[in-house]
């Protein structure tokens, strides 16, 4: 039903937009009112969830380690897996963010006849992850020249390192075919493995087809059904000096890309592809485990009247003496 659903959803939103890019009335609300709702919740809605999750106490501390910790002078500890330091911190998280490294040391387990337990590796996870988000990411950066002028020369490189193979006219950018292939993997991955398919969500299918529906409604204007870049970019430069103005024959497949990206921008703050920022508030990657060096003491500790046991032996000695419990002072006894 997860996949149903989400699959109805999507194309709904795609004939929504459709219907409504044909009437030039609508025009307006699918380029310029929807755009500026959606920035302004992904904004607040991002700044609110990092601000619950920076309130949150972290009184322990809890990386995730998966090394030696640093002890003593004749053991080697693991810098990257179980950091003593700032330093160590630093690489691990640089590492993660930019390179999956725990996604790629993750491992599957298989039950095989015996029964035996084996394990296996998850390379192909790690690969689809990795090229999706580098794809987004520089995708991102590429649409930049549709906002500014004059083009940066950082956009300008990266377009050009994105379509250095000419495959034909106009340049077929590598980008938008790994990430269509990367994201096709994912979503594929979620229906052929049954043990995948029986945990999978709504909340899982959802943003994967998001994604290919941007994907190909983008590819679409590129390399079949071509809209005036002159009247998106007159559209996009204007968005971005907050005097918006929507030229006139643009195309419906224009409105079709805007709407699903801000309906996905819309769903990003409330949904799990907030990990973007969530990782970088994580008390199991961005702590060092440095407990044997330096005792940490919990900040939210409040006062506690504190009841010792020489105090308890006075106050109840005689009592405890009676009954013949074990005590300390030999006048109690």
């Amino acid at each position: 039903m997860g996949l149903q659903s989400s699959l109805i959803i999507v194309l709904s939103l795609v004939v929504l937009a459709a219907t409504g890019a044909g009437v030039s009335a609508f025009q307006p609300l699918l380029a310029v009112v929807i755009p500026y709702t959606v920035l302004t919740v992904f904004l607040v809605g991002l700044c609110w969830r990092v601000f619950i999750w920076a309130q949150s106490p972290v009184p322990f501390r809890i990386p995730t380690t998966a090394g030696q910790q640093k002890s003593f002078s004749w053991l080697k500890a693991n810098k990257l897996d179980n950091p003593s330091g700032t330093a160590g911190v630093i690489g691990r998280m640089l590492l993660e963010i930019l390179f999956f490294r725990s996604l790629f040391r993750n491992t599957k387990a298989e039950l095989r006849k015996g029964p035996k337990l084996a394990y296996g590796w998850e390379k192909w996870l790690w690969l689809a992850g990795l090229l999706f988000h580098w794809s987004f990411l520089i995708i991102l950066i590429r649409h930049l020249r549709l906002f500014v002028q004059p083009v940066p020369a950082l956009v300008r490189f990266t377009e050009s390192l994105d379509g250095f193979i000419q495959w034909g006219l106009p340049t077929i950018y590598i980008t938008d075919v790994l990430m269509v292939a990367a994201v096709t993997y994912l979503f594929l991955r979620r229906i052929v493995i049954p043990q995948l398919r029986y945990i999978s969500l709504p909340a899982d299918y959802f943003p994967l087809l998001m994604i290919l529906g941007i994907a190909f409604s983008g590819i679409t204007m590129r390399y079949f059904l071509r809209v005036d870049l002159g009247a998106v970019k007159e559209l996009a430069v204007s968005l971005a000096m907050l005097s918006p103005k929507v030229p006139e024959g643009i195309g419906a497949v224009f409105y079709v890309h805007i709407f699903l990206v801000s309906v996905l921008f819309m769903y990003f703050s409330f949904s799990k592809l907030m990990h973007m920022g969530g990782i970088f508030l994580s008390p199991t990657r961005n702590l060092a485990n440095n407990s044997r060096a330096k005792r940490h003491i919990n900040p939210w500790n409040y006062p506690v009247d504190v009841h010792s046991y020489a105090e308890y032996e006075a106050d109840f000695g005689k009592k405890m003496g009676a009954v013949g419990l074990p005590l300390e002072r030999k006048e109690h006894q």
